[in-house]
């Protein structure tokens, strides 16, 4: 049962509102307080259902919760004041609509009667938000209040998940009324149409080269089962649309790699040579699509089954041969039905065991996954730390269930190719490509859940967007390990520098704090570490420092990607 249970009486906005987040099984925000929202702060502190974590950022706030949404699957909730508040809170906004995490951002708005008078830190938030979040909207009365946080909830939630934005006028707050609650959000679930599972099945035996490419949000335990199982049935090789590589175990015999930044050579020519796509969750967005060189706009080479839960996503950039709009639970139950359709047949030789003719495609796939995910013995010419070395232990000692956050930069790179991730919920990168996300996100892995471990990489350059965030890390006990890579330079830009204007540096490089000073002034453990084999030992200490730990990695600045070297600095 709800905390609080339909309450009578007069409540002010912020007890109102509150209240319909309790009922809604909310358990944690992230704000930066502000006078705006005063009446919100006040009810929080009775709400004891809710843990209100403070962040020294806005964009950390904003980062935090989308990080939630991607870890729960439920909208994550953010609070910030007006004005600059909202500016800084946008960037966690772009994220989420990028990535598709349900996400509801609250932001203090100047009073109904003050509205268009340019008055302080007014802004008109629909205005703003309107291109960066599925819906925009502000609190117009307070009777109004149980209605429209219940249908950004929906929103948020509905369809492709995102981010709503909800301007509170300070009057509205303030106010008092008696306002019954509404009752707590149901999300319906679409299921694909029989005939359009029936034709799925025809397409795919009818193929020779067939890939599975999953990706998308609104995944769940049970529908990554279902996949599993779909995947097995048939031998099919599955990919992973970018950032999206723990909806299958990649140990697993059936995971071929990742679409994005740092793909293999061989998946990128396998994904062109393919004669069959089904795409499962993902708009094959620029990124996973290699710039939609892999798959050709508007009609793919390829026969295209495309499933997703948005139907404006279907045939926005790619004609599909088969488009099916469907949530992804709901069609994973429906893969199901297939699964056993498939095991009530038998071979020409009166077997059950199903050897489809794409079953060398299947197994070649795999071998250059396996290949181009081992390590290379480390190069002479390598100075400082192989971070390949550091992915690649970690992927073999930490637990299947460790969280592995990223934010921008050639760095993750490493982490992409290197790291295999075992379980569903333990990736956390933004798609869009965010600098700074990582060390946030982490920061929200940790406390929703303490017990797994939580892994953040960092850039000398994403790390300081919100170094702050270890102030937040300490003050509220999160002993995650954040692995800050330090090459004294953005490595990506410079990346492009290189290969666009060779020998003229500009902008890039870096002049960085003493990381290890730093990180013990907030409190934290803190080593530094210039060699493989001194990291190891490093990381267990972190790991079980009892208190936010950061290890720096001095790193050859050479070495800008793992398969590319600048010839100079």
């Amino acid at each position: 049962m709800s905390e609080v249970a339909h309450r009578s009486g007069p409540r002010n906005g912020g007890q109102i509102l509150v209240d319909t987040l309790v009922n809604n099984a909310v358990d944690t925000v992230y704000c930066v307080p502000g006078e705006s929202y005063l009446a919100v702060l006040d009810a929080l502190h009775d709400a004891c259902s809710i843990r209100t974590i403070v962040t020294r950022h806005e964009g950390a706030a904003s980062n935090m919760a989308d990080a939630y949404g991607k870890l729960t699957g439920r909208p994550g909730i953010c609070f910030v004041t007006r004005g600059p508040g909202a500016t800084h809170a946008a960037n966690g906004v772009h994220t989420a609509f990028e990535d598709s995490t349900p996400m509801i951002l609250f932001i203090g708005q100047v009073e109904r009667g003050m509205i268009g008078r340019g008055a302080f830190q007014e802004v008109d938030y629909r205005q703003m938000f309107g291109g960066l979040a599925k819906w925009a909207t502000e609190i117009d009365s307070i009777e109004r209040i149980p209605e429209i946080v219940s249908k950004a909830i929906s929103i948020a939630l509905s369809g492709r998940p995102g981010p709503v934005v909800i301007g509170l006028p300070e009057d509205v707050l303030f106010n008092a009324a008696e306002v019954p609650d509404a009752p707590p959000v149901r999300v319906a679930y679409s299921a694909p149409a029989t005939a359009d599972m029936a034709e799925l099945v025809t397409l795919l035996q009818g193929a020779r080269r067939p890939l599975v490419v999953a990706g998308g949000t609104a995944w769940d335990p049970v529908a990554t089962d279902a996949l599993k199982r779909f995947v097995h049935a048939y031998d099919l090789p599955l990919a992973a649309s970018f950032r999206r590589q723990d909806l299958l175990d990649n140990r697993d015999p059936h995971y071929v790699g990742q679409l994005g930044l740092g793909i293999s050579p061989q998946l990128a020519e396998r994904v062109k040579n393919a004669d069959l796509l089904l795409v499962i969750g993902s708009r094959l967005a620029e990124t996973t699509s290699v710039g939609y060189t892999l798959i050709e706009s508007p009609a793919p080479k390829q026969t295209l089954i495309h499933v997703h839960p948005d139907p404006e996503e279907l045939g926005r950039v790619f004609q599909a041969h088969l488009p099916i709009n469907a949530s992804l639970r709901g069609f994973a139950a429906a893969l199901d039905t297939l699964d056993r359709v498939r095991t009530d047949h038998t071979d020409a030789h009166g077997d059950n065991a199903f050897v489809p003719p794409w079953h060398d495609w299947t197994q070649s796939a795999r071998a250059d996954y396996v290949k181009h995910s081992t390590p290379a013995p480390s190069a002479t010419d390598i100075k400082g730390v192989d971070l390949a070395h550091v992915v690649s232990h970690l992927s073999e000692v930490l637990p299947d269930d460790a969280v592995i956050t990223n934010g921008a930069g050639n760095y993750t790179v490493w982490v992409h190719r290197f790291y295999r991730y075992r379980q569903m919920a333990t990736e956390l990168a933004p798609t869009n490509g965010a600098m700074g996300y990582g060390f946030p996100a982490a920061i929200a892995a940790k406390l929703h859940d303490p017990k797994r471990a939580v892994v953040c990489f960092a850039g000398d350059g994403c790390f300081m967007m919100y170094a702050q965030e270890l102030a937040t890390a300490v003050q509220f006990g999160a002993p995650l390990v954040v692995i800050v890579v330090n090459n004294g330079m953005l490595g990506t830009i410079r990346m492009h520098q290189e290969n666009s204007y060779p020998g003229r540096v500009s902008a890039t490089r870096l002049t960085n704090p003493d990381f290890i000073a730093l990180a013990k002034a907030f409190g934290a453990h803190a080593e530094c570490v210039e060699t493989n084999a001194a990291f190891p030992a490093a990381f267990e200490r972190a790991l079980h420092a009892g208190v936010p730990a950061l290890i720096e990695l001095r790193t050859d600045p050479l070495q800008i990607t793992p398969a590319k070297r600048l010839e100079h600095v």
